[in-house]
């Protein structure tokens, strides 16, 4: 044997292995409540760090650091360009506002000095505010930082003028290591309790845009409305890795969840999705339930508690993750669903497999009276004080577009908000405009029925009746009603077809042609759903027409025949002409509320 292959004989990788670890050190003090206030008081972990053959991690949370002894270890972190994480979380406690950027500029100088590649940086609960990030500016704009992975500002109160100077540090960051050919690729930005507001998003959003490599953001409580959410929305939507979001406690409104909602479609891989407590409402749960109901499969946690959510976003809520096979967490505590809405979503999570993934719903603030306490809650947004401090912006801003809107044919004023509620509102006193550029006219025409000829445009077109369809002579009555149709595009096309379904249902006990075409419209209308992502807003529309789901509009009642149209419904669930996603709820419904005898004609 060979010298050569007894040294292969005696290799060993776990003893490789254990020789680099003990080359690797971590220095912590972390929770020792010590009080350095010079360089005598530090010197046990100048004495650690000094020890150190590779120091890569330095924790010196739950203790207070003064000047001299932030120099003394600045100077001690020069020996170790190999350090990669400053854990410096609760640091400062009990230091005047002069002192903290003094000390960070000296810790931070000593990396800089070193040439040291930065992963993590957490300066968590220290009262930076302003003033401190002086101390932190220079060292993320500087090469040190073009590695930085991980940034932990929580709870620092930097307010908005820390929030933008750290913003423009962190582009500067951005754009040096760009041309330096080693690209920031920051994956965790955390800046939760700073009372960052709207101009402080902004300015953040900037960075994220820039970026695109962020995987986890987290910004609670920091007083942002949907101005600055739609700004942050802008960047989140560039960075397609994300998987944890938290907004909590601050106030998207249904407003700044048409930006969300939007921003979703780039970020498939989400796994945590937190806007506890950010008064979303019934709309901006149906526009968040929407965005999800046929995508984010790696969906784990969904928090919406406190939001003010009534029955029909809850339901919509519950029903949209019914195909997320890795959901650990359906948080919906603290809204108001009222006792037969809280049941109605155990049951939806329990047929759909979940029900263990619900969190419990004890605190719910509804009640069963039926009164909608949240009617127009666009009107009630305006109205809180929150939205005052806003007018001044939104003088200069665009004015935003519901993606509810569009509706021409319907009248409506331009202070209606059209959503699914008020479609179905209007359904059984609107009448469909019969001129030929109706997309431009918003006047709403009513003609008596005896004045109509029994033409397939009247019947799409105008109320109708069952002597209506039954005097169509045309032999194949499902393929005209189609062609009529596809001369209308987008919500024209399907308000009509979502109405003719409703019509033909009507007369489905009297008819089984009109049966047939009723089924199979509806799945041409679940089908354009899908195509569209507009799933929920169109099973919330039937369920809504078929007396199913309450209406947010007090004054409005079903137009047409409930036990016609519910049996038209049961049948088109048991040919499957309903998505998957959806089908369980929509069954448990008509099983539930649904008392009509389902017979055919």
């Amino acid at each position: 044997m060979s010298s050569k292959d007894g040294e292969l004989q005696n290799f060993s990788f776990t003893k490789l292995a254990e020789e680099l670890d003990s080359a690797t050190s971590s220095v912590s003090f972390e929770g020792k409540s010590n009080k350095w206030e010079n360089e005598a008081a530090v010197q046990p972990v100048i004495d650690e760090i000094n020890k150190s053959q590779k120091l890569t991690l330095l924790n010196l949370e739950g203790n207070t650091l003064g000047v001299e002894a932030a120099k003394a270890i600045g100077q001690a972190l020069q020996k170790h360009p190999e350090f990669q994480k400053a854990l410096w979380k609760d640091l400062f406690t009990g230091r005047l506002k002069t002192e903290i950027p003094l000390a960070l500029k000296e810790m931070c100088s000593g990396i800089i000095k070193a040439g040291a590649n930065l992963t993590v940086l957490d300066c968590s609960d220290n009262a930076l505010g302003p003033n401190g990030m002086i101390g932190l500016v220079d060292f993320i704009k500087s090469s040190s930082c073009y590695s930085l992975q991980e940034l932990k500002l929580n709870n620092c109160g930097l307010g908005v003028q820390g929030g933008k100077m750290l913003a423009d540090a962190l582009l500067s960051c951005h754009e040096s290591s760009v041309k330096a050919g080693k690209p920031l690729k920051l994956k965790v930005f955390i800046a939760g309790r700073n009372r960052l507001e709207n101009e402080g998003a902004k300015a953040l959003a900037k960075v994220f845009a820039a970026v695109k490599t962020l995987e986890e953001i987290a910004m609670p409580q920091n007083g942002i409305y949907h101005i600055g959410i739609a700004a942050l929305s802008d960047g989140f939507k560039e960075n397609e890795n994300m998987r944890v979001l938290d907004l909590n406690d601050n106030t998207i409104t249904s407003k700044g969840a048409v930006s969300l909602a939007s921003a979703f479609k780039s970020m498939q891989k989400l796994r945590k999705i937190n806007f506890g407590d950010c008064l979303l409402k019934t709309k901006g749960a149906l526009l968040l339930a929407e965005a999800i109901q046929n995508s984010h499969a790696d969906l784990e946690i969904l928090e919406l508690e406190s939001n003010e959510i009534e029955m029909n976003g809850g339901i919509t809520v519950a029903s949209a993750v019914g195909n997320k096979e890795n959901l650990k967490i359906l948080n919906l505590d603290c809204n108001q669903f009222g006792g037969e809405g809280c049941i109605t979503i155990q049951e939806i999570m329990e047929g759909n497999g979940k029900l263990d993934c619900l969190a419990s719903m004890e605190n719910d603030e509804g009640d069963d009276d039926g009164v909608d306490d949240t009617e127009n809650e666009d009107e009630a947004e305006n109205e809180d004080d929150y939205e005052e401090e806003e007018e001044a912006e939104d003088k200069n801003e665009p004015a935003e577009i519901s993606s509810y809107r569009g509706l021409e044919s319907i009248s409506l004023s331009e202070d209606d908000d059209c959503d699914v509620n008020y479609i179905a509102a209007f359904c059984n006193k609107s009448v469909f405009n019969n001129k030929e550029n109706s997309s431009h006219d918003n006047s709403v025409v009513f003609i008596k029925e005896e004045e109509l000829a029994n033409t397939i445009e009247n019947f799409i077109e105008c109320n109708t009746t069952s002597k209506m369809f039954m005097a169509l002579t045309e032999k194949n009555k499902l393929e005209e009603f189609r062609n009529y149709l596809k001369k209308y595009k987008d919500d024209d096309y399907l308000i009509r077809l979502t109405f003719l379904v409703l019509k033909c249902s009507d007369v489905s006990t009297e008819s089984a042609e009109a049966l047939d075409i009723a089924v199979a419209l509806y799945k041409d209308a679940f089908d354009y759903a899908k195509e569209t992502n507009q799933i929920s807003r169109v099973r919330t529309f039937f369920l809504i027409q078929l007396g199913l789901l309450k209406c947010e509009d007090k004054s409005f009642k079903p137009a047409y025949d409930l036990k016609a149209c519910r049996n038209a419904a049961k049948i088109a669930v048991d040919k499957k002409c309903f998505p998957d996603e959806i089908e369980s709820s929509f069954k448990l419904f008509l099983e539930k509320f649904g008392d009509a005898q389902f017979v055919k004609p």
